[in-house]
């Protein structure tokens, strides 16, 4: 007979005991942990760095953080960019001077660009879109106005991969 105030009295306070799941490691498996979130992370900079080279974009992959180009694109879109230099803006005399403005916007885009910079050239130019996933960046914008959603998500992934033991 089980009673009623003693069912989940053997679980910690927290719920998650994170600190003593890593006391309980032995330096090995903490060594290797580590070195297992380090692989993560370094594979996920080398698949960014790849992805600059093959598209020619220094910024292959961009959230759509406003409306401003809708109805095209919308808030949270997840656009895909390449910036090939076999692939040029063209201009009927040459001079590749433009401006910029949003579909949704009433104004053109000066105020974004540098001090005293009325134009854009072709070095200016981060990308053309190539694909988009509608909405899948909504994350990255919940992440930027929810700083701290950010970083307990963060925490919450670094003590998965911390302490998830191998089979």
């Amino acid at each position: 007979m089980v009673r009623a105030g003693a069912v989940g009295a053997h679980l910690p306070a927290s719920g998650l005991d994170i600190f003593g799941d890593l006391k309980k490691m032995n330096k090995r498996q903490l060594y290797y942990q580590v070195l297992n979130f380090a692989m993560i992370v370094s594979s996920a900079l080398m698949i960014w760095k790849g992805l600059i080279v093959l598209t020619g974009s220094e910024s292959p992959i961009v959230v759509v953080l406003s409306g401003s180009m809708e109805p095209a694109f919308h808030r949270g879109d997840l656009l895909f960019l390449t910036n090939f230099r076999e692939d040029p803006i063209r201009a009927d005399n040459g001079d590749i001077k433009f401006l910029t403005k949003g579909d949704n916007n009433e104004v053109d885009d000066r105020g974004l660009y540098k001090e005293g910079q009325n134009w854009l050239e072709k070095k200016d130019v981060v990308g053309r879109a190539r694909g988009f996933l509608p909405y899948v960046g909504m994350v990255t914008i919940i992440m930027n106005d929810y700083p701290k959603f950010k970083y307990a998500l963060l925490a919450v992934m670094g003590a998965y991969v911390l302490l998830k033991r191998e089979s």
